[in-house]
């Protein structure tokens, strides 16, 4: 008995192999292709009913004011299921050109494209032979995808609308050689308004020096000042004036990159030695010198 049970099992397992054996491949049920005319109503375009790995024998015809329309329902083996990716392909055999066009599609499977003329390009509006239309369907897992020619596609063209140009697509290769325009370089004011400004800037000591004599400028440290750092007064001073003359040459003649590191050193120098300068002004103050 247990010999009889160990060999129907066995029999049993040797028919469920082959069938488990062959994958399950993905294809579509319920296809159909329509073309709408403009202003044509209901039901007065053409329609055709798709089968799957079976294309239509006569074209479908595309005109100018037609929309094609693709209905189906994708199918992984006997269960209606939604792919990872199914579209429509359109090739040009004669001008090995070709163009997808995803498929909208629902959790039910349900999957439906819409096209017209606007929608191809150029090249292929242009196409002297019918067009192959192509259903792709695949996706993630051990299913076979789908790639089968459904239905020849012929553009018929509006006579009295001119056919777009074919823009010449880009190719690598040696190009023209590209001329450079630089903008001219900035240039000074005239001289008539710099010599205007540099009397209102000159005019302004006149008023300081007034100032400074009215509330008590001292000079008289000047020499002491002089005998405790003069290196610092020095430097400090002479600094200033470096700056001074640095920013006229950078108005005048020089670039940015001439005055920085000319700049950047004054700066430096006018730094320390001022605060050497400053500390010996500190000290007369504490002196009670004023």
């Amino acid at each position: 008995m247990r010999l009889q049970g160990l060999l129907s099992q066995a029999a049993l397992l040797f028919c469920v192999l082959p069938s488990a054996a062959v994958a399950a491949s993905w294809t579509f049920t319920e296809g159909s292709v329509s073309v709408a005319t403009k202003g044509a109503g209901v039901g007065g375009g053409l329609k055709e009913q798709l089968a799957p790995s079976k294309a239509l024998s006569k074209p479908v015809k595309l005109g100018a004011a037609d929309t094609l329309k693709v209905i189906l329902t994708t199918q992984d083996g006997k269960t209606t299921k939604r792919p990872h990716q199914a579209f429509l392909l359109v090739q040009d055999s004669s001008k090995k050109l070709d163009i997808s066009y995803p498929f909208s599609i629902k959790e039910s499977g349900k999957a439906k494209l819409e096209l017209t003329q606007k929608d191809l390009p150029s090249q292929f509006l242009r196409s002297s032979t019918p067009l192959s239309a192509t259903i792709v369907i695949a996706s993630f897992g051990s299913s076979e995808g789908y790639n089968s020619e459904a239905f020849p596609l012929t553009i018929e063209l509006d006579p009295n609308v001119p056919v777009p140009v074919v823009d010449k697509g880009v190719r690598y290769g040696k190009l023209p050689e590209i001329h450079h325009i630089f903008r001219t370089d900035p240039k000074s004011p005239s001289i008539a308004i710099s010599s205007v400004f540099l009397l209102f800037v000159i005019a302004t000591f006149s008023p300081l020096i007034g100032a400074w004599g009215y509330l008590g400028g001292n000079v008289n440290h000047l020499s002491k000042a002089l005998s405790d750092a003069p290196l610092s007064h020095a430097l400090f001073v002479g600094s200033i004036f470096g700056i001074e003359a640095v920013l006229f040459l950078y108005y005048t003649t020089w670039n940015l990159f001439q005055t920085l590191p000319v700049l950047s050193a004054l700066g430096v120098i006018a730094f320390l030695s001022g605060s050497r300068a400053l500390t010996e002004v500190q000290e007369r103050r504490l002196a009670g010198l004023r």
